[in-house]
């Protein structure tokens, strides 16, 4: 599976920084959850921690075959950290 970055995804990160954003997506635990965009666009959400335990979301656009587009990330909010720690704890 590939990872490619929009050119505007990087300056967007806004306090994450793009190896954190690796480290989500190549975790060992990862939720992946549908997302839309505000455009509309369909996304996938990657629910995941660095290797240093922080919780992040990181979207994605598929962009064919295995191919995906990095379009952004953010720490998870705390009602999705809930969510997503009730996951993890479910096994």
């Amino acid at each position: 599976m590939g990872y490619e970055w929009l050119s505007h995804a990087l300056a967007a990160l806004g306090g994450i920084e793009p190896h954190e954003v690796m480290q989500a997506l190549h975790g060992t635990r990862r939720l992946p959850i549908p997302a839309t965009a505000e455009s509309g666009a369909r996304l996938l959400g990657i629910w995941s921690r660095t290797a240093a335990g922080k919780p992040l979301i990181v979207f994605l656009r598929h962009d064919g075959g295995l191919d995906w587009l990095i379009v952004g990330a953010r720490e998870m909010k705390p009602d999705e950290l809930a969510t997503f720690e009730g996951w993890e704890a479910r096994g």
